[in-house]
């Protein structure tokens, strides 16, 4: 996935979940964060940062936080690309070699989910969710307590009930983690109901990205630890 209009800066501090102080080409500037976890770990005063300058006039931040450089590498803290990531990855059918067909949010009776997809016989739904919290080396989920992301376990816990596959795949946006395991100190619920739904027959998944301070792709399998 290849970004465009991407000016380089610094970050300087974080207004609210979604909004943060920036230096941009040499002058002030508010951006946009698409990221509500807490990013505790990266997003420190002065780092290097990355942004999209928006083509809509009308916004009232011009940019987008895209990615930071932390310890040498740069992360990609975009959690809205996840989606788009994984369905181009999905597309070049080194996942499923039968892959007919992938679309993205699907409905499928209360729920909906980030994508629908057919290979050979079967007809699945997948979750996706972005990693972008690493402690000592390990990749963790999630950042912040996500009664949502709870509810998602559950409905593809139904899934698996009502005849589909069901995946919950872990996009992890940080470099060189040596696995993922979900974050058990930042929401238990999670960690139970995660490992309650592989029991279940739901596949945990976790893939590793390439990143540059305009593009991410997936990469290479991460271990799964529950």
């Amino acid at each position: 996935m290849k970004y465009s209009n991407i000016s380089e800066g610094l970050f300087i501090s974080r207004i609210n979940r979604f909004t943060c102080n920036a230096e941009i080409n040499g002058q002030p500037e508010l951006a946009h964060i698409k990221n509500t976890g807490r990013l505790i770990k990266l997003l420190k005063q002065g780092c290097r940062a990355y942004f999209q300058k928006s083509d809509n006039p009308e916004r009232k931040t011009k940019y987008d936080l895209i990615a930071v450089e932390h310890n040498g590498s740069i992360i990609n803290v975009d959690s809205q690309i996840t989606n788009y990531v994984a369905e181009e990855w999905l597309n070049q059918k080194t996942f499923f070699p039968d892959l007919k067909m992938v679309k993205r949010e699907v409905k499928y009776g209360d729920s909906r989910f980030d994508i629908y997809l057919e290979h050979g016989d079967k007809k699945a739904f997948m979750e996706i969710k972005g990693v972008t919290l690493i402690e000592d080396g390990i990749a963790r989920f999630p950042d912040a307590p996500t009664k949502r992301g709870v509810k998602h376990l559950h409905e593809l816990m139904k899934c698996i009930d009502d005849g589909y596959e069901a995946y919950i795949m872990f996009v992890i946006q940080l470099p060189d983690v040596k696995w993922f395991e979900a974050a058990v100190s930042v929401q238990e619920e999670f960690a139970t109901t995660l490992k309650e739904a592989w029991q279940k027959g739901v596949h945990v998944i976790a893939y590793g990205c390439d990143m540059t301070k305009d593009s991410i792709e997936i990469a290479r399998p991460i271990e799964v630890r529950l």
